[in-house]
């Protein structure tokens, strides 16, 4: 990609062999919608962004962009302006083929495509019991949780969500800070975990376990794979659901901040008084 994390690349570059491109034909957005509808397989009337809306966001000057193999679509992502005005994006929705760096490159693009406007920070929502998206925002990208989003979206029909509550977690990506500069250039965001870190949540034996939640510093597991987990252990799956809002999620709306992510797979979470 062209342009540097201080100076950003235009609306088109090419990472690691993927172009990226701002989008705007229709029959460019109906290949987004087949991408996602084979991503997610939502049910009828489920789909999570229409043709339409990506049609409207992009004419009114939103982010709407994809990544290509040669003629392959292998990822896209949809955000829109938001509050407060000039400053932020949200990035409503993102897929791509998985593990080919895809969904790095798209957001190193969407990361030049904000800081071409003038914009300081982009946000966006994920699963906090994914451990893979959580390892991608908080360390590949040096992003930080900053809000605990209990049940955001409602019921959600697709393969993916089906028979879960649909938690988030309200990822904020400060473009222009020292450990996004570093992440951006190759360098993931690593904290140490503190040595006098107690643990509020664990696994035994594929299910959550909660400690004590009084310590300064506190750590949060989340199981190895929630999505198969879903399929195989319906109520384990629940299980962690609710003990992750009722440990993190009353951590965060208690003023706690998450401050990385582990190898491990824990949240590291700090009490600020």
């Amino acid at each position: 990609m062209s342009g540097t994390p201080d100076r950003p690349a235009p609306g088109g570059a090419r990472v690691n062999g993927v172009e990226l491109r701002e989008l705007h034909s229709i029959e460019e957005l109906k290949e987004v919608f087949r991408l996602f509808d084979d991503i997610w397989h939502p049910a009828p009337g489920s789909a999570p962004i229409t043709v339409e809306l990506m049609r409207a966001l992009s004419h009114a000057g939103n982010y709407v962009a994809g990544a290509y193999r040669g003629d392959r679509l292998v990822g896209a992502s949809v955000g829109f302006l938001a509050a407060p005005v000039g400053r932020v994006l949200h990035s409503h929705v993102t897929g791509a083929a998985t593990g080919r760096g895809i969904g790095f490159a798209l957001k190193l693009h969407q990361r030049a495509w904000a800081l071409e406007r003038g914009l300081e920070r982009i946000t966006w929502t994920y699963d906090p019991l994914v451990r893979r998206n959580a390892h991608f925002n908080l360390v590949k990208l040096g992003a930080l949780p900053e809000e605990y989003l209990p049940s955001f979206y409602g019921p959600m029909a697709d393969a993916i969500n089906t028979g879960d509550e649909s938690d988030r977690m309200l990822a904020v990506w400060r473009l222009s800070q020292p450990r996004v500069l570093a992440a951006v250039q190759g360098e993931p965001h690593r904290p140490p975990t503190p040595p006098q870190a107690v643990t509020a949540l664990a696994e035994r034996d594929g299910r959550p376990l909660t400690g004590p939640t009084d310590a300064r510093t506190l750590l949060v597991a989340v199981p190895a794979d929630i999505e198969t987990l879903r399929r195989a252990d319906p109520g384990a799956a629940r299980a962690w659901r609710h003990a992750l809002r009722d440990v993190l999620g009353a951590l965060m709306r208690e003023g706690a901040r998450v401050t990385g992510f582990t190898g491990q797979g824990h949240y590291i979470v700090e009490r600020t008084a």
